[in-house]
């Protein structure tokens, strides 16, 4: 991946920009995560899965629609798949990561979140909060990677939000 540092400098007064760049990311990479933690969690509920495997699913569903969001406007601006794939790996791992962790760990930790039905206010009312505080951990790091290039900044050279 080349290194975009030079095309998006930040100084002192480019860190208001910097803050909104972080933020769109962010929002990027939770609008993908969101998809698939709630779709995986209301799949796995509705199936009756267990705890580890109703994780395991919205995880990967988390990934696949965040990695599908960045590919598809890389794809339509004319890269060939197997470029773009990269790009969108460097673009949102790290930052999904981070949400995933963050998220899960919030659910685990509420008592009997993991456990409540697609009825239960404690399903919707922690899945919800999951997310914020997801977006809250990824921000920063978002952030400090678009202040170096990396993460969603790899993704500017292929299109602008």
């Amino acid at each position: 991946m080349a290194d975009h540092a030079g095309t998006h400098p930040h100084t002192a007064h480019g860190s208001d920009s910097l803050t909104r760049s972080a933020v769109s990311a962010t929002l990027h990479c939770l609008t993908g995560c969101a998809i698939g933690e709630v779709l995986g969690m209301i799949l796995a509920t509705w199936w009756g899965w267990g705890n580890f495997a109703s994780i395991v699913l919205a995880i990967v569903l988390a990934f696949f629609f965040g990695y599908s969001l960045t590919i598809g406007p890389v794809l339509r601006a004319g890269v060939p798949f197997r470029r773009a794939l990269p790009v969108a790996f460097a673009s949102d791992t790290a930052s999904i990561s981070v949400m995933e962790i963050a998220d899960n760990a919030f659910i685990l930790i509420v008592p009997g979140a993991i456990d409540a039905e697609l009825g239960d206010a404690l399903f919707w009312w922690s899945l919800g909060v999951s997310l914020i505080i997801a977006f809250a951990f990824a921000l920063p790091l978002n952030r400090w990677l678009i202040a170096r290039g990396k993460g969603h900044a790899v993704v500017h050279a292929y299109h602008s939000h």
